[in-house]
């Protein structure tokens, strides 16, 4: 599956990039791993803001808390459930001691789905959206109010090019790749092919992911994912992935040649390349005695003769 997740992170990432905030992906959270999705810190640095917020992100606070639902996913009851768990869990965490928490305010929850939340809407008979703005809602879960982003309700205007990209469809697609200003390159590209097939072709497959997969990608991975994606691949379907100078990188000599024939290795050399490893005799044994004493001038020509064979040259050019 396209990890949609740390797309959405490393984009995140990308757009605070050199401003007073950062991004943590994935932050780890508890003994037993549960992972928020990504979480924006405010820093205090010489940096400046963010040029022009997207919409939603008018109330960042020090620390918010992202939670992400890409396409496919629900936008559900307990996803805010665990978010609100997060939010408990990360505070205690920076706290400075279980005494002297972190102010609330400084807080702030972000709930992201690409799609509108209508088992969300089902199960929250008594937790009303509240509309701020197209595409922005809060919505009051317990004590705590969290932002609840819609993606593909974002109005397309350039501020939310960094929603639009996330919107999956192809006219929202199509118009954050045009207005959103990358920072980093690396992730960029990336992002691009991580996202772009399966936006404008719905039939992207396994395959195709597994054919296409960048190797910047694969630093992006654990050790467990990149052992099931290998795992999944045959031999031969490994090396279709493989430039020529990918498949003989890491072979012997012996190793690259075990599998030629002797004509094959040939159509690799020049003629040149094929004589500089022959003998001198070894090169007169396949010429035909024509093409041997073709170019020689006579007196080259009684050199090659053994005294007999001069003797009898001899006797030949008198008789004439």
């Amino acid at each position: 599956m396209i990890p949609w997740h740390r797309a959405f992170g490393c984009t995140l990432t990308d757009f605070f990039w050199n401003t007073n905030y950062t991004v943590e992906l994935e932050k780890d959270l508890s003994l037993k791993q549960q992972f928020l999705d990504a979480i924006i810190i405010e820093q205090i640095s010489s940096d400046p803001p963010p040029e022009s917020l997207p919409d939603g992100f008018d109330n960042l606070s020090t620390h918010n808390l992202l939670s992400y639902k890409s396409l496919r996913e629900p936008m559900d009851a307990w996803a805010l459930d665990e978010l609100i768990g997060h939010f408990v869990n990360y505070r205690k965490q920076i706290s400075p001691t279980m005494d002297d928490l972190l102010p609330v305010d400084q807080f702030s929850l972000y709930a992201v789905c690409t799609r509108h939340p209508e088992k969300l809407i089902r199960e929250s008979k008594h937790n009303k959206l509240r509309e701020i703005q197209t595409g922005v809602f809060d919505v009051q879960w317990g004590v705590r109010s969290i932002r609840l982003l819609v993606l593909n309700k974002m109005p397309a205007v350039d501020r939310n090019a960094i929603w639009q990209l996330f919107s999956s469809t192809p006219k929202g697609y199509i118009f954050g790749q045009q207005r959103y200003r990358w920072k980093m390159s690396d992730i960029s590209n990336i992002i691009k092919m991580l996202y772009s097939r399966e936006v404008l072709d719905m039939t992207y497959t396994v395959e195709d992911f597994q054919r296409d997969l960048p190797k910047e990608l694969l630093t992006m991975l654990t050790d467990e994912q990149r052992s099931e994606l290998v795992d999944n691949l045959s031999v031969d379907e490994m090396l279709k992935r493989l430039s020529p100078e990918e498949r003989i990188r890491d072979l012997s000599p012996d190793e690259m040649l075990k599998d030629l024939s002797p004509d094959e290795m040939l159509k690799h050399l020049s003629p040149d390349e094929m004589l500089k490893h022959l003998s001198s005799d070894e090169i007169l044994n396949h010429l035909s005695p024509e093409e041997r004493i073709k170019d020689l001038s006579p007196d080259e020509m009684l050199k090659h003769l053994s005294p007999k064979e001069r003797q009898h040259m001899l006797e030949l050019l008198s008789n004439k």
